[in-house]
């Protein structure tokens, strides 16, 4: 049954689902959008957003937790970016549904940063 099953599988194991979450997330949070499929967007959503709340205080602990994730150059960005979206209780993301990809029919979509 499929009855509480969280989160895609994206035909992959969990620690290359780890690592392709990982590596979107850390785009996202350099380049402010990226465009991508709309599942992978969608999970992204997901494990994007709680990092944007721990940005958003940055104390040390915080900011030790964030670079387990992540390179020094996308924490900060993070932390920059984090700034701006202060006061905002959640809700930090928009997935922008852009159609299909023509090679493989793949849904597509943009996500982006709200601002």
């Amino acid at each position: 049954m499929k009855h509480r099953k969280r989160g895609r599988k994206f035909g992959r194991d969990r620690d290359q689902r780890r690592a392709l979450m990982k590596s979107l997330a850390s785009s996202f949070f350099m380049l402010g959008r990226v465009k991508t499929t709309e599942a992978k967007a969608k999970e992204l959503k997901r494990f994007a957003e709680p990092f944007v709340t721990r940005a958003q205080n940055p104390s040390s602990a915080s900011i030790r937790y964030l670079r387990s994730f992540f390179s020094e150059g996308t924490v900060r960005k993070l932390l920059e970016q984090a700034k701006n979206l202060e006061g905002r209780a959640g809700g930090y993301t928009r997935v922008i549904k852009i159609g299909v990809r023509r090679r493989d029919a793949a849904r597509m979509a943009i996500i982006e940063l709200v601002k």
